[in-house]
């Protein structure tokens, strides 16, 4: 396809395509004379993964041509589970481990307890105990034995995402269905619990 086609079945402009060319974010097109390249499916599946690390997951350009040619590179093909984590940020890209939080025992209790496999710089970590510690801050007496029965939920969330997954062999394929079904399916969740909040609290209180 040519870039006038990328563009429309991409919602990316033109101008913003060749922004990508230029930045090494989308490899070049097959050249059919010296001013016109033809593009291909992976050239509009790899403008769909752009979009949703800048535009939702809000990466850096560099950052986002790091984990872009991580995930296309051949060390990792038929490597699911290392795949994942660089499309979801579970492992960090030219970046060092998170900062300890004041709570990151807390969050070591928890995973323990729960025999999770999760890698010791998973920014996640630093985010849970970020929370508890400003919870604490507040006077809210939670800790990590509060979080197991919203653990074992997580739990079978995952297993719900991670069975959309399987079975897709093309690494850029199985990034993009990655993403969508988990950072951008994340504020759907968030909506469904506080429509079962309002509903559980209609049962319970409501005349």
């Amino acid at each position: 396809m040519r870039i006038s086609e990328l563009s429309r079945r991409s919602g990316v402009s033109v101008t913003t395509i060749k922004y990508y060319l230029r930045e090494g974010l989308l490899p070049p097109g097959r050249q059919t004379s010296a001013t016109q390249a033809e593009y291909d499916d992976q050239h509009l599946r790899r403008l769909r993964l752009i979009r949703v690390l800048t535009g939702v997951r809000g990466l850096s350009v560099s950052t986002t041509r790091q984990v872009l040619d991580a995930l296309a590179g051949p060390e990792h093909t038929g490597d699911t589970h290392r795949l994942l984590g660089l499309a979801l940020g579970s492992v960090r890209v030219g970046e060092g481990p998170a900062p300890d939080a004041p709570e990151a025992a807390e969050v070591e209790a928890l995973v323990r307890e729960l025999g999770w496999n999760v890698h010791e710089s998973a920014p996640a970590r630093a985010t849970l105990a970020e929370t508890l510690n400003s919870l604490h801050a507040l006077g809210v007496p939670l800790d990590w034995r509060t979080l197991l029965p919203y653990a074992h939920l997580a739990e079978r969330t995952a297993v719900l995402d991670l069975d959309q997954i399987e079975g897709i062999e093309n690494s850029l394929e199985a990034a993009e269905r990655a993403l969508l079904l988990t950072v951008l399916l994340e504020p759907a969740l968030m909506a469904l619990r506080r429509m079962a909040q309002e509903n559980e609290s209609s049962r319970r209180h409501a005349p």
